[in-house]
């Protein structure tokens, strides 16, 4: 298309100027519009502020005319002990005219895209084609054997230079790359940018390509460039720093060696990082400090493949990094930003953590060597100056204290992963002994970790005055110490008995229940409360530990049942809102562990019926949280007494259907399916808990009281639906009931109907009427069932599905119905129950339906003559009984007022 290179160029260049051009004369336009409207705004200011000029002396003579509209201001009051102010303005000042206003300043118009694309795509655009232009023509005379490997890297140089160089002077020269009140790209930055782009892939040419410069000359040729361009970022703008702290911390992948020498490489990231962290001081560049720190963390991960016998040179990478980031970016600490008084500043709290992130990796990766053992211990204590100094820095006290936990919780599970994996703990044998140089090492250096935090994060309540501030160290001061022990506590007596730690458990409940009373002595400061809080928690749980770490197992679920309650009693004596969501939580935590383990305590739950380890798992859990629930509804009710409420309802419950299951199966609570009398139970206990919740609900007004009676409703129905009448139904399936009358039948079907229907007279006029007709309706089925049921138990033993139907057995059936319907009807109309009236219409229109479906067609003889004998009797019985008695009774009353 072109004949040569400079066609191109010359069509390049006139494109170029033509924009050029365009742009000016946009420029020059706009200038004019701007200029004419500041003469406009101007000239009307000056005609209404100025007065006229003088006139001859004659005219003075005349009387001026006043304005009746413009009332002269009234005069301010002179104050006490003043002289009032003079009536009339003195003489001095009569003549003096006011000030004149300065004019507004007109509304920057908006830019239109041929002004963006003149002033800012076209130099952006520019600066890209000038450094793809170096590139290019490195390629080209490389294609063409034009220039040899020298002249092409010399020539490159020259032209990075070239680059530097009129991006300095385009900079001094402002009148060039700078109209005022019209904002466009940077030229100098752009030319700048281009330079040091051409530079580094020069020198990576002379390298790569050319052979001409050993490794080391290249990283340093490289480095100088690249801090080169973070300096010139400081008379250029944040372009040429991110241009620069991304090729600075990609050169060390660029040249590649053998013998890879991370003494040296570290050395340099540390020059880099310095750089950067000076240059975002300088200028306040946050995003410059934020990715400085990712990308000296991301150097962290490739390192950390090299063995073991290089961990020096990493622990020197992030403690360099952490001196570096404390020195420069946290906010009022020596060299860094000034602080916002005693706020915690994101960037100076994550540079802090992120190095301590590396550090923990690099402790996890060397399995906890000695030395990065101790560079890990030296930046935590750091954290903690630095944090103690600058409250800017406190969140790292919060990250530090989990990665310490993390650290500590990996050297416990390394060398005892069973314990990841069996619910009973390790298994005796397996493990390192207490005596190990290791443990040792770790006992020292945790003891040292949780007197730092602990004893740091008491005092600093006096220092600090924020409430963020105070609670993040509290948290630190609480969690740590109590972290570290259930850690060594795992590693070391390998989740078994340990009166020692029990002991140590106890000391720590002491001191933190000591902090509490010297926190509460000043309480009327509000920013310690929840620090009281927590230290009271903190008490309580090394309580619940002590009873752990002394008792045997399973009563970790019950040691924290009985803090999450001594917490809502200690929220009633200090009422402290955070205590009451720390109830709460406890009360999650022990749910969550009965998910873990339903047993409570493994296979040593023991055999003998209800007198079991259920019965202390899940019976004390849930008179704590019974009791829990009573103290926190004194301070009113919120979300932390209705999620402690729900944790009482449902170990309620489940005690309940864990100790059924237990004493049904022998022990097995995990057998595999469920009989009629686990399921009739089953009904029978929720019915009785729904008919105890809907009278509390009427006391307490809980919600959750009233939810919970709605679902073991529903629950019990369904239950009764699906297992009692269909998967368990002993006429469908084999099933032994046992003896004539006291047998399954009367526990599956006639309790759980009478529990039924006292749960609907429960419900009463305190709920919809068709929800108690629901429940009653439920009664007169597993009523009708248990009847009909216990007719074919006399008929055909205790297995109900042998043998044939007889007619007998079809009569009775008739004739039992109808005196159950006769029955209901008789209680219906001597307690003058309307439900039980139409229950007896219910069943007696059953045994009508069954009179004309099966007894017509199975009966023979007399007992088909009996059976319509008997229906038809009764039916005119029940027809006398409505006219004579109960229509009579209601109308007795009506007649009575007629006469009156």
């Amino acid at each position: 298309m072109f004949d040569s290179p400079f066609d191109f160029l010359t069509l390049v260049l006139a494109i170029v100027a033509i924009i050029f051009a365009r742009k000016a004369l946009g420029r020059i336009d706009l200038l004019q519009r701007r200029l004419d409207a500041i003469e406009a705004a101007g000239g009307a200011a000056v005609r209404t502020a100025v007065p006229p000029p003088l006139a001859p002396l004659q005219e003075f003579e005349q009387p001026l005319p006043t304005a009746p509209s413009a009332a002269p201001p009234p005069l301010p009051e002179a104050a006490p002990g003043e002289p009032a102010a003079q009536s009339e303005p003195a003489a001095d000042a009569a003549g003096a005219a006011p000030p004149l206003p300065e004019p507004p300043a007109p509304p920057q118009p908006t830019p239109g895209f041929e002004e963006t694309l003149g002033t800012r795509w076209v130099v952006w655009i520019g600066g890209l084609t000038l450094a793809l232009g170096g590139f290019f023509m490195v390629r080209y005379s490389i294609e063409a054997g034009l220039l040899g490997p020298g002249v092409r890297t010399m020539l490159g140089g020259l032209f990075a230079l070239a680059l530097l160089g009129a991006g300095e002077w385009t900079r001094r020269q402002e009148s060039i790359s700078n109209i005022a009140a019209l904002p466009i790209a940077n030229i100098p930055a752009i030319l700048t940018a281009a330079g040091t782009a051409v530079a580094f892939a020069t020198v990576y040419a002379a390298y790569a390509l050319y052979d001409f410069l050993a490794p080391a000359t290249a990283f340093i040729l490289l480095g100088m460039v690249a801090l080169g361009t973070l300096a010139a970022a400081l008379l250029h703008g944040p372009a040429l720093a991110g241009l620069g702290i991304v090729g600075a911390f990609v050169t060390p992948l660029l040249v590649s060696s053998d013998k890879p020498d991370f003494w040296s490489l570290y050395i340099y990231l540390a020059i880099v990082t310095a750089a950067a962290f000076a240059l975002a001081r300088i200028r306040l560049w946050r995003w410059l400090a934020v990715t400085t720190i990712a990308f000296a963390l991301l150097w962290t991960f490739p390192c950390l493949a090299c063995g073991p016998e290089m961990i020096a040179p990493h622990v020197f990478h992030v403690i360099a990094g952490f001196v570096l980031a404390a020195l420069l970016v946290v906010c009022g600490f020596m060299f860094g930003p000034d602080g916002d008084g005693e706020e915690i500043e994101p960037i100076s709290s994550g540079s802090l953590a992120a190095y301590l992130l590396g550090a923990m990796l690099i402790v996890l990766n060397s399995a906890h060597a000695d030395v990065a053992m101790i560079g890990f211990a030296l930046l935590t204590a750091s954290s903690l100056f630095v944090a103690w100094r600058a409250p800017a820095a406190a969140g790292a006290i919060g990250a530090a204290s989990v990665f310490v936990f993390i650290v500590f919780g990996e050297w416990a599970v390394r060398r005892n992963v069973d314990m990841l994996v069996l619910p009973g703990g390790a298994i005796p044998g397996i493990g390192p002994s207490a005596t190990d140089g290791s443990v040792s090492l770790h006992l020292v250096t945790a003891a040292l970790f949780a007197a730092a935090f602990g004893i740091a994060g008491f005092v600093a309540q006096f220092r600090f005055a924020t409430t963020k501030v105070t609670v993040t160290w509290a948290a630190a001061a609480v969690f740590t110490p109590v972290a570290l022990l259930v850690a060594l506590y795992a590693r070391i007596a390998h989740l078994d008995r340990s009166i020692p730690f029990a002991i140590l458990a106890v000391l720590l409940a002491a001191a933190y229940a000591a902090a509490t009373e010297a926190l509460t002595r000043r309480g009327e400061r509000p920013e310690l409360s929840p620090s009281i809080a927590l230290s009271a928690t903190g008490a309580l749980a090394s309580l619940a530990l002590a009873l752990t770490f002394a008792l045997d197992k399973g009563w970790l679920t019950i040691a924290l049942a009985l803090v999450s309650v001594g917490t809502a009693w200690l929220s009633v004596r200090r009422p402290i809102p955070f205590l009451r969501w720390l109830a709460a939580i406890l009360a999650g935590i022990v749910v969550l562990r009965i998910g873990y383990e339903p047993r409570i305590a493994g296979d040593a739950v023991g055999t003998t019926p209800i007198f079991n380890w259920l019965l202390w798992g899940y019976g004390v859990p849930a008179l704590s949280f019974w009791a829990a629930s009573h103290f926190l509804r004194r301070n009113g009710d919120d979300v932390p007494l209705r999620i402690v409420e729900s944790a009482a309802i449902l170990f309620t419950v489940l005690l309940a259907f864990m100790e059924i299951r237990h004493a049904v199966n022998s022990g097995d609570v995990y057998y595999a399916s469920a009989g009629l009398t686990e399921v009739a139970l089953q009904v029978g206990v929720t019915l009785a808990m729904a008919i105890g919740l809907e009278r509390l609900r009427l006391r307490s007004g809980s919600i959750v009281h009233n939810v919970g009676a709605i679902l073991l409703t529903a629950f019990a129905g369904l239950a009764s639906l699906f297992g009692l009448l269909a998967l368990e139904n002993p006429m469908l399936w084999w099933q032994d009931v046992g003896g004539s009358f006291i047998n399954l039948l009367l526990l599956g079907y006639a309790l759980p109907a009478v529990l039924a229907l006292l749960l609907s007279y429960a419900v009463a006029g305190h709920r919809p009427a068709g929800y108690a007709n629901t429940i009653a309706a439920g009664a007169l089925v597993l009523a009708l069932a248990y009847v009909t049921f216990e007719i074919r138990r006399l008929y055909h033993g205790p297995v109900l599905t042998r043998g044939e139907t007889t007619g007998a057995e079809q009569y009775t059936y008739s004739i039992v119905w109808l005196m159950f319907g006769v029955a209901l009807l008789g209680v219906g109309i001597m307690v003058n129950s309307q439900r039980a009236r139409l229950a007896s219409a219910a069943v007696i229109g059953l045994t009508i339906l069954k009179a004309f479906l099966i007894d017509m067609s199975t009966l023979t003889g007399v007992y088909r003559a009996l059976s319509f004998m008997c229906l038809g009797i009764v039916l005119v019985a029940i027809g006398w009984l409505y006219q004579r008695i109960l229509f009579r009774r209601r109308a007795a009353p009506t007649l009575a007022q007629a006469e009156g």
